[in-house]
């Protein structure tokens, strides 16, 4: 996320600066989009390129390992070489991506063009909202911009899954990818027609090595988790792949204290705010995806759902989503980001709670309970996180809190989908709806904890 300090402004008409919102929010919109249309597919997906599970999970996990782990970088790259270039960038490859998974051979040629939508899409989400900043000088218009900004993630969770459905259904899955390419040509043209070109004052360095640490400990861990039921947990392989795991994360941090601009600051972890949203983000977005994983299979495989009826089905969630989002961002504005924080986690304990303890073929009626909760918990949890994050925190370094705090639902999204997948691989459903409720409650605790008072400032 940019920094207001240290990124150039320009003044331009109201008419023009609601357009660049607009193209930032439809960039937003595909990344987000790409998060929960995949989901509804799998099944079909899996079946035509013969995967299994953990096939299923790297295809999803691919795109969000590389979002976590490119994110602060591209905000770099877009501080030092101009927010328009490498938005621009990032959208010519994040289509180019969506074309190429849409013509995969095979699981191994999807997964891989998932990656290169993954570095498109890093470069879109922090250089999106530093166009954003450089237009809206006024501070209540760029707090608004950012609030519409931040919602149209509520817009696309809702869309995804029906989107998902219609199209696999009538067309199959390979359309899914299809919807990001006219979108993203449009955002291609309008940018460099509308959008004037932005830096930072004094970009920061690209910490090349904590970057590359920070990917292969993320990888290394996923790998193992996914892998983990068919080697066997006591395995040598998978007890292998977790010490590489611990080592490379022990080296990460190593170099990150040492660092003059490092990924991430262990410094900032010092603010209880900070430290908290960061956790929040990972298990609010380890809920997301597990769920968005688990809930697909489970429709499809043992309620026999088809593609379309799946995706409608989880309306109760996504509608709910759509609609508590924005105005999540107004009550932190009122009150603080304590209130929405610990109403998300009991709503998403509760939410996961219904599903736990369902019985093993619940009614239709009492899914929709457990899905309405689970939607009023995420529609809450979103907004205040980037604001406790940069609450206490100085404002030259608000923009680098930000970003991690984006990186961590990206962390969250990763372990969330390898997880819960690895437990559904063991056919034990029940078991990865308990792995959310333990998400949820932890949610409302660190909540508790690390805001409130004089720890969060509202925005």
């Amino acid at each position: 996320m940019p920094d207001a300090a240290t990124t150039e402004t320009f003044e331009v008409s109201t008419r023009r600066r609601y357009a660049i919102l607009a193209i930032c929010c439809l960039s937003l919109f595909i990344i987000s989009l790409d998060n929960t249309i995949v989901n509804v597919a799998l099944p079909s997906l899996g079946r035509s390129l013969h995967s299994g599970t953990s096939g299923l999970q790297w295809v999803v996990d691919a795109y969000v390992l590389v979002l976590a782990g490119l994110v602060t970088a591209a905000g770099s790259m877009g501080d030092r070489f101009g927010h328009l270039l490498v938005f621009n960038i990032g959208l010519v490859v994040f289509t180019l991506g969506s074309l190429a998974c849409s013509l995969a051979p095979s699981l191994g040629a999807l997964i891989a063009f998932r990656v290169l939508q993954g570095i498109g899409g890093s470069m879109l989400n922090p250089n999106s909202l530093s166009l954003i900043t450089s237009v809206f000088t006024d501070a209540k218009q760029r707090a608004f911009a950012y609030g519409v900004w931040g919602g149209t993630f509520g817009a696309s969770a809702a869309a995804g899954p029906v989107l998902g459905g219609v199209l696999t259904d009538t067309i199959g899955w390979r359309s899914i990818f299809w919807v990001n390419i006219p979108i993203g040509i449009a955002a291609l043209a309008l940018s460099r027609w509308l959008v004037p070109e932005s830096k930072a004052d004094k970009p920061r360095r690209i910490d090349v090595p904590g970057q590359l640490l920070l990917i292969a400990t993320l990888t290394s861990a996923t790998y193992a988790i996914i892998d983990g039921p068919r080697a066997g947990w006591s395995s040598g392989q998978t007890l292998a792949l977790f010490i590489v795991a611990a080592v490379l994360l022990a080296s990460f941090l190593a170099v990150e204290f040492r660092s003059r601009a490092p990924v991430i600051d262990p410094h900032f972890f010092r603010s209880p705010p900070f430290s908290g949203a960061v956790a929040i983000a990972v298990f609010a977005f380890a809920v997301l995806a597990g769920f968005l994983f688990l809930n697909t299979l489970y429709l499809q495989e043992s309620r026999g759902y088809g593609p379309l009826r799946a995706g409608l089905a989880t309306l109760p969630m996504t509608a709910i989503v759509a609609i508590t989002a924005p105005l999540a961002g107004r009550l932190v504005g009122r009150s603080g980001a304590r209130i929405p924080l610990t109403g998300a986690g009991l709503m998403m304990t509760a939410g996961a709670a219904v599903l736990a303890f369902g019985g093993h073929h619940p009614s239709y009626a009492l899914l929709a309970v457990g899905y309405a909760l689970l939607g009023l918990g995420f529609g809450l949890v979103n907004p205040p996180i980037t604001n406790t994050a940069i609450s206490g925190m100085p404002r030259s370094q608000s923009g680098t809190a930000a970003a991690i705090a984006s990186s961590g639902r990206q962390v969250g999204g990763v372990l969330g989908v390898a997880l819960v997948g690895s437990i559904a691989s063991a056919q034990a459903p029940h078991v990865g709806w308990l792995l959310l409720l333990g998400c949820g409650m932890a949610i409302a605790v660190v909540a508790l904890v690390t805001t409130g008072g004089s720890r969060t400032a509202k925005s």
